[in-house]
């Protein structure tokens, strides 16, 4: 060999597992952004979910925690491919090489590494979306709406995370050679980071901050803007979050270093334990980011669940089979249509009821919102004519309901669901209006009225009605619908015509986006001069435009103010309604628990490699294999167990905690606590998942090790047990 580079060369093909590893951790990280970001960012899934919506901002958080994870997951391999090159790098230099020689030939390695790697990754990302996109199309729903669009801005993040990979790996490299103790550089790859002395009490009072962060975090946002009226800066309310951050650590420490059996195992895990402390740091920042990452998979995998149970249990729950609402001026059918369209189909209703309701203008707390030099507040001012609700009169909530129900004039009472939510709702008023002839009656807010099917509904004294529906034109007047049949779950095809029958015969007029209301519509253009619910502003301003030809599509099922509440329709179509929320939650779910395995899986190989030379000292010490097996069991089982158990209690604690404080008088309902036991269902296949992989991964490590249960001496002769 003539030449430095061939030397260079010789070297990099003895040690191209290294090579192989940063590489793939790379293009990994790259990879799970890639798929991430463009999932994210694809027109399919921004068309469903709203602009500033809760759907949107967890999908951001948990990208957030994805993007955290990766970056952290390909700094520590690209420090331990560094540390495993230092050996080399200080022989190069002890035979009189130049750091300017090592430095260009580091450099042109790390270029092919990042930029091939990052180049793949980045290509493969797009595709790998897709890919798992259809799989879930195929095993899920397949529709029209589903097919994915993406847009090639998203490439503009992956491209940013790339950017960081590659600047991070060449600053790294050039820390790595500009250390002047060549002996030091030699030694680095020898040199353990073990932790220092951790207290028993950081178990306990780890556990104390996680729980009080978790709180902080989640009630600070409630008293800033309920207590404070105040808006806090995007990010500040994370700060309240350290505390948790802190007390995950803590505990992590304390599991490294102490375990949780006090001294009981301490020489039975001797080795074990010992090599955990002496690679201690490493081995905690691995697990912070796998516990975040489980944590931030978990979220999203809860998600189906608990929608779905919630929205099963409503259906069934329902004391209707069939509701709708419509307009005056609609030519919507009514019952003698109704009963010729189920004679079509076969069907049989048992009964029907049509009363008209009308809709009155009601006092409220308007938020005022006002910026200054801390930022944007907000204040309550009341105004008499606030927003508009429907009213029904107390006779025609007892034809619709059959529950009778005594309202002396000037009593009022909302309608909540059977669980007493109040969720969206405000039942207590005291004035009601006619905006039309402005006619007002002062009222008295009685005990809500429990039926799910009317909602959102107002009930009042039959004489207070007529007196205030007098005047009103028919665009304020509305008929609510309600009957049932017989074999409610065999009359999907009636289900269906009915409401193509209801869409088809509904005009313009009311293709209104559900939160559509004209007093606030009038309030916004007297002042603003543009109202943005309005259809011609809604794309504008992130909202759904109702379309009937996307009858079926998630955002008209979801956005338009007169969809039906069939039973049998949204218990059957379901899936198809909201296909998109589910396999978006499924697949970010996939990408985090993707991440978490290669992260464990790395690690736990990184641990065969490092101590490698330990265990063939023990062997020729005369440690028994099942004695070494039981060695590396005992550091590969806390590698996933602990960020397995830390990620999960965490994350369930949290839920549990956002269901109590969702605004329900009850705290957790029983629908909320179906969808919990749901979530400990998805819980127990996810472990059982992470078990494989951790049953899969033991083995692998030990025959890295040579320490298969059919192992072989280097000299032939089977290995003492």
């Amino acid at each position: 060999m003539r030449h430095f580079s061939e030397v260079y060369a010789l070297m990099r093909r003895k040690n191209k597992q290294q090579y192989a590893l940063l590489a793939g951790c790379c293009f990994f990280s790259v990879l799970l952004i890639t798929a991430y970001v463009c999932m994210m960012r694809a027109p399919t899934i921004l068309n469903v979910l709203p602009e500033g919506g809760d759907s949107r901002k967890q999908i951001m958080m948990i990208f957030a925690l994805a993007v955290l994870g990766c970056a952290v997951f390909t700094t520590y391999a690209s420090g331990l491919f560094f540390r495993q090159k230092s050996r080399e790098t200080g022989v190069f230099l002890a035979l009189g090489a130049s750091r300017s020689q090592v430095r260009r030939e580091l450099y042109r390695e790390l270029g092919v590494i990042s930029l091939g790697s990052c180049a793949a990754g980045a290509a493969l990302g797009g595709p790998l979306a897709w890919v798992l996109w259809q799989v879930f199309r195929l095993c899920v729903v397949d529709t029209e709406e589903m097919r994915l669009v993406f847009n090639p801005a998203a490439y503009v993040w992956s491209l940013a995370f790339s950017a960081f990979v590659i600047v991070m790996m060449f600053l790294l490299g050039s820390r790595s050679v500009k250390r002047t103790n060549i002996i030091d550089i030699v030694q680095e790859s020898h040199t353990s980071e073990p932790i220092r002395e951790v207290p028993r009490w950081y178990g306990p009072v780890g556990i104390g901050l996680l729980a009080l962060g978790g709180f902080l975090g989640y009630m600070s946002s409630f008293f800033f803007i309920g207590i404070l009226h105040w808006y806090p800066p995007e990010g500040l309310t994370g700060v309240f979050y350290i505390p948790a951050l802190m007390g995950l650590y803590m505990i992590l420490l304390h599991t490294v270093v102490n375990g949780w059996n006090g001294k009981k195992k301490l020489y039975k895990d001797l080795i074990a334990t010992s090599q955990m402390r002496f690679q201690g740091r490493q081995t905690v920042r691995n697990m912070l980011v796998m516990t975040l990452l489980i944590a931030g998979a978990y979220f999203g995998s809860f998600y189906t669940p608990m929608l779905g149970t919630g929205s099963m249990i409503e259906y069934d729950t329902r004391p209707v089979d069939y509701v709708y609402n419509f307009r005056a001026d609609q030519d919507i059918p009514l019952e003698e249509e109704v009963r010729a369209l189920a004679e079509e189909y076969g069907v049989t209703v048992t009964d029907f009821a049509a009363v008209p309701m009308i809709r009155l203008a009601v006092d409220g707390d308007n938020h005022i919102e006002e910026e200054g030099p801390m930022g944007t507040t907000w204040r309550a001012e009341y105004e008499e004519v606030m927003s508009t609700e429907l009213f029904l009169s107390a006779s025609g909530y007892e034809a619709l309901t059959g529950e009778r129900v005594d309202l002396a004039p000037g009593e009022l009472r909302g309608v909540v669901d059977v669980e007493g939510s109040k969720l969206g709702f405000a039942p207590d008023k005291s004035l009601v209006t006619n905006y039309l002839t402005g006619e007002q009656i002062p009222v008295t807010s009685l005990e809500p009225l429990r039926y799910d099917s009317l909602f959102g509904r107002y009930v009042m004294n039959d004489a207070d009605f007529a007196a205030l529906g007098a005047g009103l034109s028919e665009e304020w007047r509305e008929t609510q619908v309600c009957f049932n049949v017989e074999n409610c779950e065999e009359t999907y095809d009636f289900a269906k015509a009915l409401f193509n029958e209801i869409v088809d015969r509904s005009t313009m007029d009311v293709a209104q986006f559900s939160g559509w209301d004209p007093v606030i519509r009038d309030r916004y253009l007297a002042e603003e001069g543009v109202y943005f619910l309005d259809r011609e502003n809604c794309a504008e301003y992130g909202f759904t435009v109702i379309d009937y030809a996307q009858r079926d599509s998630s955002a008209f099922r979801m956005s338009w103010q007169y969809m039906p509440a069939f039973r049998i329709l949204d218990r059957t179509d379901f899936v198809k309604t909201m296909a998109v929320f589910l396999i978006l939650f499924v697949f970010v779910a996939v990408v985090c628990f993707s991440a978490v395995f290669v992260i464990a899986y790395t690690r736990c190989m990184t641990i065969a490699l490092t101590n490698r030379k330990v265990y063939d000292d023990l062997r020729h010490l005369g440690a028994s294999n099942a004695y070494l097996r039981r060695s590396v069991r005992g550091q590969v089982k806390r590698v996933f167990l602990v960020p397995a158990l830390a990620g999960t209690s965490l994350i369930y604690a949290f839920y549990v905690m956002i269901m109590y404080f969702n605004g329900s008088p009850a705290g957790i309902t029983p629908s909320e606590a179906a969808g919990l036991l749901a979530d400990l269902a998805v819980v127990a296949a996810v472990s059982a998942l992470i078990y494989g992989v951790y049953r899969l991964t033991l083995a692998r490590v030990c025959q890295a090790l040579g320490l298969e249960r059919s192992g072989r001496l280097p000299g032939g002769s089977a290995l003492p047990e």
